[in-house]
């Protein structure tokens, strides 16, 4: 075989590994760990309701510029929001989805996925129940528990037990309708496009992102929106990688009571305990290194639903994330590769979640204490105190889906 073939035979491999085979799931999670320690680097930690939340407020700002502003729940939104481009929680949003979009062509994994008709009517439960969720507990997934324990507050810990029993619900629900429900069945259908389409999509994708951080870099008059440049970047890396590895956080706490399976939560635990060992760095290391000129803020995803909001928020969010195949970050990846069902999700989502924010922040109840504390555990325990719990508390989540692997004994029975 000649040298040049070798070459060949070299790139293809190379290509196949990083754009067509799944990647392995602990590989995943390690990289989605380090992105996320970027970008809080960069700017700041990354979410998915914020995005969602922003397109959800153009929606209700437009419904209420044709009816009228002046009553009920279109009152909040007599103002234009931030533009989709310039919001940073939407610029997440966009690079995320386009990021999972070029990982999906490249892998020729993109189709248009239209789901049976019952799903449909499931897309739209889940969003409703996503958006509230989302609000009680002061994030989704992402926010409210991965970045939220990532970033040392008490709050994402919340949100996590109200997930594992939501979740549970979910499942048991899903095998009610599986034995007792037939009607929807029908009208799934697969739209595809030919493999040199698919691949353009991805050039064109790829063209857009770097097309999208140099404009951003080079405005002059604002150094917020040259920061962008960065955010849209890593945010494409995060949506590529966690479609890449099919990385989802709700499979995480689904699986081991499903099949037992505990290869995802033991991903995430793992991925957790890297961006919170990456937040200390940044949010004590850094900032004393810059003669206290704050880097990055502390309250970053510390929010007061550390009590009942993050409890009943994480319960109904699991419960709707059930429903809908996908949690916050991976209904986000899989609209990037044409899943219609969760195409769906979001519109519902983002009004659900726009709307109950706006009541919310106008009835100040996070602020007053209503829906919980806020906690920066650092500030009440100190660095390594906090590290230790968070690992500890990583462990214990180990130990019991390990032990779970081998009984079954917290398998939801069918």
């Amino acid at each position: 075989m000649s040298e040049e073939s070798v070459l060949k035979n070299k790139a293809r491999e190379l290509y196949g590994l990083l754009c067509e085979k799944e990647w392995n799931p602990y590989v995943t999670g390690v990289i989605v760990a380090f992105f996320s320690v970027m970008m809080m680097a960069w700017w700041r930690p990354w979410g998915a309701v914020g995005a969602i939340r922003n397109w959800g407020d153009w929606i209700m700002y437009g419904v209420a510029s044709l009816f009228g502003s002046e009553a009920g729940v279109f009152q909040y939104y007599e103002a234009a929001p931030d533009s989709i481009f310039v919001n940073s929680g939407s610029v997440i949003g966009i690079g995320f989805v386009v990021g999972a979009f070029i990982s999906a062509c490249l892998g020729k994994d993109f189709a248009l996925r239209v789901p049976p008709y019952r799903e449909m009517v499931k897309a739209v439960i889940a969003g409703v129940l996503m958006g509230i969720g989302a609000t009680l507990a002061g994030g989704c997934n992402v926010g409210g528990f991965y970045n939220a324990v990532g970033n040392l507050a008490a709050n994402g810990f919340t949100m996590m037990i109200g997930l594992v029993f939501g979740v549970i619900l979910g499942l048991k629900l899903l095998y009610l309708e599986m034995e007792h429900i037939t009607w929807g069945d029908s009208g799934s259908k697969t739209v595809t496009f030919p493999p040199t389409v698919i691949y353009g999509l991805g050039v064109l994708g790829i063209l857009g992102i770097i097309i999208a951080s140099y404009s951003y870099a080079g405005n002059e008059d604002s150094d917020y929106i040259a920061s962008l440049s960065g955010v849209v970047v890593l945010a494409a890396c995060l949506g590529y990688t966690m479609q890449r590895g099919r990385w989802c956080m709700v499979q995480g706490f689904r699986e081991p009571h499903m099949t037992g399976d505990c290869t995802l939560a033991k991903s995430v635990m793992l991925s957790i305990f890297i961006v919170a060992i990456g937040a200390a760095v940044l949010k004590y290391a850094v900032p004393v290194r810059a003669e206290g000129e704050a880097v990055l803020a502390a309250a970053h995803y510390v929010r007061g639903t550390f009590g009942w909001g993050g409890v009943v928020g994480g319960f109904i969010f699991g419960l709707g994330a059930m429903f809908a195949g996908g949690c916050g970050s991976g209904t986000l990846w899989r609209v990037g590769e044409g899943q219609v069902k969760l195409m769906m999700v979001v519109p519902f989502f983002a009004i659900t979640s726009s709307i109950m924010t706006a009541w919310f922040q106008d009835q100040e109840f996070e602020a007053d204490g209503v829906l919980g504390s806020y906690v920066y555990m650092p500030e009440v325990l100190g660095y390594g105190p906090t590290l230790l719990i968070i690992g500890g508390t990583m462990v214990a989540w180990y130990l019991i889906v390990t032990w779970n692997e081998e009984t079954n004994k917290l398998i939801v029975p069918m």
